[in-house]
């Protein structure tokens, strides 16, 4: 039925911008779970690193090997600060579009006509560019086209290489800023200890855990980017 109103009918522009708010409103939902999860991923790696580091400190034997899962832990909490920083932007990005939709159909309200808005079609081809936003923000884009908002969209999306430049190569001073930060000062004084600690049977555990848990990091902060 909805099909054939179409033919002789033209858009309700009513029901066009519930639409347009409604996949606004998901897209918003989705990446407001995403950031509470790269919060919990940041305190659980900040937990890892302390836990590392007193490890190093009770035993001299394991402090070169603490000292280096330390490193490892803060290049994963660097990328999980670059990736909510990212979600934040598009998160602002994705407001500032809702407004701009508002203001368009409240002027074609008013003047009777839709005019494209070049600012809206930049942040929308920004956005749809984002792993975790592309399919309903694919939606939205032909949503208003339809409208006459933005013009229609071409295929540009940047490689995900491209969209993760810099992901890979944390720089040895942001790493040592974030030990400083988490360790508060006490960066440097693993296995500088006065009574050596015998190594226990159940501290090789502890390590194959870390790994087990530092996978399971990993792999869900793939799964916020797919």
């Amino acid at each position: 039925m909805e099909s054939i109103k179409a033919v002789f009918w033209k858009p309700d522009p009513a029901a066009q911008m519930r639409k347009c708010n409604s996949l606004i409103r998901a897209n918003t939902r989705k990446l407001d779970r995403d950031m509470n999860q790269l919060k919990i991923l940041d305190q659980k790696t900040r937990q890892l690193i302390v836990a590392a580091n007193k490890r190093g400190q009770r035993n001299p034997s394991q402090a070169k090997q603490a000292a280096s899962e330390t490193r490892i832990f803060a290049k994963e909490m660097i990328r999980i600060r670059k990736q909510s920083s990212r979600l934040a932007t598009s998160k602002a990005q994705l407001q500032s579009v809702q407004m701009q939709v508002n203001e368009a159909f409240s002027v074609r309200k008013i003047e009777g006509s839709m005019k494209a808005s070049t600012g809206v079609m930049k942040d929308v081809n920004s956005l749809v560019r984002l792993p975790e936003l592309m399919g309903t923000m694919r939606e939205l884009s032909q949503e208003l086209v339809k409208a006459g908002i933005i013009e229609e969209m071409v295929g540009d999306s940047l490689p995900d290489e491209q969209l993760m430049e810099g992901e890979d190569d944390e720089a040895e001073a942001e790493v040592d800023k974030v030990l400083g930060e988490i360790l508060s000062g006490k960066l440097g004084k693993a296995g500088v200890v006065e009574k050596p600690v015998t190594e226990e049977p159940e501290q090789e555990a502890d390590l194959e855990e870390q790994e087990a848990t530092l996978d399971e990091m990993r792999g869900r902060l793939e799964a916020l980017r797919s």
